[in-house]
C-alpha cells in the first residue's frame, strides 16, 4: 500500500474527531516521518506512542489531541496491532501482577529517580489524583484529597491506620501531622522506603519494605491509594481478603483507584511497556465481585475529572524543571514522559478513565454512613 493511500486512510480515521494531518489547529498532527502511517496502523497505540518518542510526529496540544480521539471513539476503529495483541494475550494467560513480580514492576514504575518526582509532584509528593474543589493550586488540591480521605474513614487521634502501597509516605505524614494518627505504610519500592522514612522522621509512622499481601496485625482503618491498579484482576479477591484480615470489625477501608468504565484484562500497551508495567485498571464490576461476602460498600465517589488538571500540573512542573533533569534522562525520556502525562490528561478529560474512591465496612455502619465531599 502506498504512502499516499496510508495517509488518506489515516486522515479518514481522524476526520470524525476534527483532526487533520499537518493542519493549523493546535490538535492537528504534524508529521515528520512518512513511515508514521504504516507504523501506527500496524502497531496501534503502542506504535503511536513510540513514534512520538522517536520524533516522527508532533502536536501543539497533545492533551487536546488525545481528548478528541477518545471522545470520538476512534480507538474502536484503529487496528490494535500485533505487538499490542501479544501483550493482551500474555495478560490473560499469566498472572503478571503476582506477588513475586511486584517488586520488579514497582522498580520500573517508581524507582526511576526520587528527584524526578520531587520536582514534578506537589510539596507532599502525592502521586495520585488531587481534589480540586474550590482551588486552582496543586498543593492545595493534594491537601484537600488527603483531608478528604481522613474524613471519609472518620479518622480519630491515636487510631492506627494501615496504608497499603504507601508511596513516599504522603498520606501517612499528613494523617500523623493533622489527625494525630499512627500509620504503618508498606511499599515494594526501596527508594520510596528511603525517602518516605526520611520525610516522616519524628512522627508515629513506620514505612516498611513489604508486599501488601504479607501484612499481619490489626488496624483501625486501611487505605489503598493508587494501589489497586497494580494488584491485577486475578488478585483482587485475595487482596480484599488480606484487607479484611487486617481491619478491625468496626473499621473502614478506603480504596482510591483509577478505574475503567468497562471491564478489561489489559492496559494500554504503551503504558504497560514504558510507564506502569503489568498494571491493569479495575472496573466497578470486578471490584464488586471481589468484595462479595467480605465488605459492604458504604460510599462511592467519582472525581475522575480532577485527574485532568492534576496531570497537566505535573507536566508543567516537569517541563519547568527539565533543565535540572535532562542530563540524567535525555530527550527520548522527555518525549515519553510528556506523552504519558498529557495523553492521560486528555483521557480523563474525555471521561475514558475514571477515579473512584470507595469506602467499605465489614459489617455495615450502624445507623448509616455519612458521606464526605
Amino acid at each position: 500500500m502506498s504512502t499516499q493511500t496510508l495517509r488518506k486512510n489515516f486522515s479518514d480515521i481522524l476526520a470524525p474527531a476534527g483532526i487533520k494531518i499537518n493542519g493549523t489547529d493546535p490538535w492537528d498532527l504534524q508529521i515528520h516521518n512518512e513511515g508514521f502511517y504504516k507504523r501506527v496502523l500496524s502497531e496501534g497505540t503502542l506504535g503511536l506512542g513510540e513514534s512520538y518518542m522517536d520524533g516522527w510526529w508532533d502536536v501543539e496540544k497533545l492533551d487536546e489531541f488525545t481528548y478528541r480521539v477518545l471522545r470520538a471513539d476512534l480507538y474502536k476503529k484503529a487496528n490494535l496491532g500485533l505487538r499490542s495483541t501479544i501483550d493482551v494475550v500474555f495478560a490473560k494467560l499469566f498472572n503478571m501482577q503476582a506477588k513475586n513480580k511486584a517488586a520488579n514492576n514497582a522498580m520500573r514504575s517508581y524507582d526511576i529517580g526520587n528527584r524526578l518526582f520531587q520536582l514534578m509532584l506537589d510539596k507532599r509528593m502525592a502521586y495520585t489524583c488531587g481534589y480540586w474543589k474550590n482551588t486552582d493550586s496543586l498543593d492545595q488540591a493534594q491537601e484537600n484529597k488527603l483531608d478528604l480521605i481522613c474524613r471519609k474513614i472518620k479518622l480519630q487521634p491515636g487510631q492506627h491506620v494501615l496504608d497499603m502501597g504507601c508511596g513516599w509516605g504522603t498520606f501517612a505524614k499528613f494523617a500523623a501531622e493533622k489527625y494525630g494518627a499512627r500509620v504503618t505504610g508498606v511499599t515494594v519500592s526501596p527508594k520510596q522506603v528511603e525517602l518516605g522514612s526520611e520525610m516522616c522522621k519524628g512522627l508515629p509512622v513506620e514505612i516498611r519494605l513489604q508486599n501488601c499481601m504479607d501484612v499481619t496485625g490489626k488496624f483501625d482503618h486501611v487505605v489503598a491509594i493508587g494501589l489497586t491498579e497494580h494488584i491485577g484482576y486475578k488478585n483482587h479477591r485475595i487482596f480484599m481478603e488480606t484487607v479484611s484480615r487486617c481491619l478491625n470489625d468496626d473499621g473502614l477501608f478506603l480504596l482510591h483507584s483509577v478505574c475503567h468504565p468497562y471491564t478489561t484484562t489489559s492496559i494500554d500497551p504503551f503504558t504497560n511497556r514504558y510507564i506502569f508495567p503489568n498494571c491493569v485498571l479495575p472496573s466497578l464490576k470486578q471490584l464488586g465481585a471481589a468484595t462479595e461476602h467480605i465488605f459492604k460498600i458504604e460510599d462511592l465517589h467519582n472525581f475522575g475529572t480532577y485527574y485532568d488538571p492534576t496531570l497537566v500540573a505535573w507536566f508543567e512542573n516537569f517541563n519547568r524543571h527539565w533543565d535540572e533533569l535532562k542530563e540524567e534522562y535525555g530527550e527520548r525520556f522527555y518525549r515519553m514522559w510528556k506523552y504519558y502525562l498529557l495523553s492521560n490528561a486528555g483521557s480523563f478529560r474525555a471521561r475514558h478513565n475514571h477515579l473512584w474512591q470507595l469506602v467499605f465496612s465489614k459489617k455495615g455502619v450502624l445507623g448509616g454512613y455519612e458521606s464526605e465531599r
